[in-house]
């Protein structure tokens, strides 16, 4: 039986980039060598990480603009501490949108003084805060575009002269916006570009070394950037998938092309819960997430029925984050609007039953 795969990530990758990654952690490029085994000084692995590099910096039209791209390790996590310890000089302003962002302000408040700009805490982050100023004496402002967990999404962002960094983890090539207006983007590549183990940054450069303290090599933006991502070795395989990813994406017809797949998505999934009587969404409708699509049971009693529905159906992945309850249903890139369909089926099926 196909599964279909909900879950928020580790996600949902393309089948075509799962076989060729496959193939290449046996024998890469016909070298008889594994991918994994191969020095990633190699010109192979080379070639592989400017691709990826290429690629990312392609997708979001910022090639030849000032930006570099990175390949990372450490997660969103590492870069909540890395952003502040390379641009925090004094003080720097946080939207709190939702759990990533909260932690990113802690991580950040060890190297300066935050300012909570604004923030949906009060009711437990199912709406974006708007019409908002981000003070102007900021060294940077920093945001989370998509929430996982709440699935809440930023439809607008503010108009500011102050350097605006944002994390885009779960939804990092999903729609068109301009990048331009981010002097720097970083993204956990498990969410919606491949597997764990990788982080893509991208960073305007002439945003760094302003600030006065001593930054670790490990931990300096600037020191991985002249060592083209190559500073320690590169996790390999995830780096590699996520340029087989990137590369499916562009074949597709990048951004433009997913945007209205995703969309289509969204709406099929928020149609079903808004219509049927036995679901209700959990974010605000102006703030839903095309990406994250929370929502909950209005009778308890059903859920042992429809999870039994959902496994039957292959359905996998759609359990809700313990904060918030209820069911979640991830819909990336790489997920069809095929399996969109067979969830929207099991929905409808439970109302005429019940």
């Amino acid at each position: 039986m196909k599964k279909h795969n909900f879950s928020a990530g580790p996600c949902i990758l393309p089948q075509e980039v799962l076989l060729k990654a496959s193939e290449a952690v046996v024998d890469f490029n016909g070298s008889g060598l594994s991918l994994i085994e191969i020095s990633h000084r190699s010109k192979d692995f080379v070639t592989v990480m400017e691709t990826a590099q290429s690629l990312a910096l392609e997708h979001l039209g910022l090639t030849d603009k000032g930006y570099k791209a990175l390949f990372l390790q450490g997660g969103a996590s590492m870069q909540f501490l890395m952003t502040a310890y390379n641009l925090l000089e004094t003080k720097a302003g946080y939207l709190n949108t939702g759990t990533w962002s909260d932690k990113a302000i802690k991580e950040a408040k060890m190297f300066g003084e935050i300012v909570e700009v604004r923030s949906s805490k009060d009711k437990n982050y199912n709406y974006i805060p708007k019409n908002y100023m981000v003070p102007a004496d900021l060294d940077y402002f920093h945001l989370t575009s998509n929430n996982t967990i709440f699935g809440t999404q930023i439809k607008e962002f503010p108009k500011t002269k102050v350097p605006v960094v944002c994390d885009m983890s779960s939804d990092i090539f999903s729609r068109k916006l301009d990048f331009s207006q981010f002097d720097l983007i970083y993204a956990g590549a498990q969410k919606n570009m491949g597997p764990a183990g990788t982080t893509l940054v991208v960073i305007k450069e002439d945003v760094l070394g302003k600030v006065t303290r001593q930054i670790p090599s490990m931990l300096n933006y600037q020191v991985h950037i002249s060592k083209d991502s190559m500073f320690n070795t590169p996790p390999v395989f995830a780096v590699y998938t996520s340029m087989l990813t990137m590369q499916w994406l562009k074949d597709l017809g990048g951004i433009e092309a997913i945007e209205e797949i995703n969309d289509k998505k969204a709406q099929l999934l928020y149609s079903e819960i808004d219509l049927n009587p036995l679901f209700k969404g959990f974010a605000e409708k102006a703030d839903r997430s095309n990406m994250n699509a929370t929502f909950n049971l209005t009778d308890e009693k059903l859920k042992e029925t429809f999870d039994t529905m959902c496994k039957e159906a292959g359905i996998n992945g759609i359990n809700g984050h313990r904060s918030v309850g209820g069911y979640r249903a991830s819909m990336y890139n790489a997920l069809s609007l095929d399996s969109v369909g067979t969830l929207v089926d099991v929905m409808s099926d439970l109302e005429r039953k019940a």
